[in-house]
């Protein structure tokens, strides 16, 4: 039996967004994209009814399976594999660096509407410098919707409103690249969307060389706060004072009527740096 017509004798549900992957040849990529080696431990985050999960356990050294739904668990469990560890918990709630010894890779095939506090989870806030997971995790595999992978990976040259606080939490703590799209007719059922696999190489050390996070994660965020107004205005509703934030600008070149999309990670490291010395004045 192929893995759509044993999707289809499963009862999904919607409220926890279960659209279960049933082809093989995507399925045989993201094994292929986690670079498993024999003494590897993985994270599946999501398996569902575990059609990842069997291909996993059979590269793996452990592979440790966390899903929420009591009767997909059951499923997973018909698996039988000596190798895998399944724990019936929101991955939201879970503290990566409890479950295992040594470092962890992680595939997921996660509920697209918490996509994004689940990447926020794996890697930790920008001004998260010791997040206790993110320490765990050499790599990453996820799949996500192809508009978010697209966020992910974008810049200041990306078109629309790609570049933003996801791209820059993103590509902050780890190495962004799509590896493939994934169409609907790849799932049961299948989404409104079309999907996309990215891979993050998680850094041991952040992007940018800073003398204060905090300060840099409220510059960022006051830039995307309100994408309609230019940057100035968007940092004095964040809270800084005018002069300082015009001095600043001015200081490093930037046009007052710029708008914070336009400004690559670097120039807002460099716009936080210079706003902190006119705090100090």
């Amino acid at each position: 039996m192929n893995y759509f017509e044993r999707a289809k004798y499963f009862r999904t549900k919607k409220r926890l967004g279960q659209n279960f992957l049933t082809d093989g040849e995507v399925i045989a990529d993201i094994i292929e994209y986690a670079d498993i080696k024999p003494e590897d431990t993985i994270i599946e985050i999501g398996p569902g009814v575990g059609f990842v999960t069997e291909q996993l356990v059979k590269y793996a050294k452990k592979v440790i399976a966390i899903e929420l739904d009591e009767e997909a668990i059951k499923e997973l469990e018909k698996l039988n594999a000596p190798n895998l560890e399944i724990i019936h918990k929101d991955i939201l709630k879970t503290d990566l660096s409890e479950l295992c010894e040594g470092k962890v890779k992680v595939v997921a095939n996660i509920p697209y509407y918490i996509t994004s506090p689940i990447i926020a989870h794996l890697l930790g806030e920008i001004d998260d410098l010791d997040n206790k997971n993110r320490n765990k995790i050499t790599d990453i595999v996820l799949m996500v919707q192809e508009e978010v992978a697209n966020r992910m990976v974008a810049n200041e040259n990306s078109q629309g409103k790609q570049y933003g606080l996801l791209t820059i939490l993103s590509q902050f703590w780890a190495d962004v690249e799509i590896m493939r799209t994934v169409g609907r007719r790849c799932f049961y059922p299948a989404p409104k969307v079309t999907s996309a696999i990215v891979k993050l190489k998680v850094r041991k050390e952040p992007k940018l060389k800073l003398s204060d996070y905090s300060h840099f994660r409220k510059t960022v965020k006051a830039a995307f706060a309100q994408r309609r107004k230019n940057l100035k205005n968007c940092l004095l509703n964040g809270g800084f004072p005018k002069e300082k934030a015009i001095s600043a600008l001015n200081k490093l070149g930037f046009d007052e009527n710029i708008r914070g999309e336009k400004l690559s990670i670097e120039d807002f490291g460099k716009l936080s740096e210079e706003l902190l010395k006119q705090g100090r004045v």
